[in-house]
């Protein structure tokens, strides 16, 4: 089992920017991804930013230059900076764990973010 506990969400004015963490404990020495999705009210839930244990990264187009994500495995954390935010970024920000050998998914709890003047 995994556990993952999300922090950094709030309201922030266009342009502004904020910070998530999100800390895995338990099983975290098997994650093989960490990330980020995210669920804007009536839209499905959707990647936004992740992070192999190898390093490798992925973003969606729409964060692309404007967020980045990084991971200490040290801390079995991992953050997603979000800079020059948008109203359209405005959703539940949700902290996601994948194990390959076990093929299972997990979820935080969510974190929201507002942007909004």
């Amino acid at each position: 089992q995994v556990q993952l506990v999300e922090s950094g969400g709030g309201l922030v004015q266009p342009g502004g920017s904020l910070r998530l963490s999100c800390a895995a404990s338990g099983s975290s020495f098997s994650i093989t991804v960490l990330g980020w999705y995210r669920q804007a009210p009536g839209k499905q839930r959707a990647l936004v930013a992740s992070i192999s244990s190898s390093g490798s990264i992925e973003y969606a187009d729409s964060v692309k230059g404007r967020f980045t994500i990084s991971r200490d495995n040290a801390k079995n954390t991992v953050f997603l900076q979000m800079n020059s935010l948008k109203p359209e970024d405005t959703a539940v920000y949700y902290c996601h764990a994948y194990i390959l050998r076990r093929n299972v998914d997990y979820w935080g709890q969510g974190t929201q973010v507002t942007v909004s003047s």
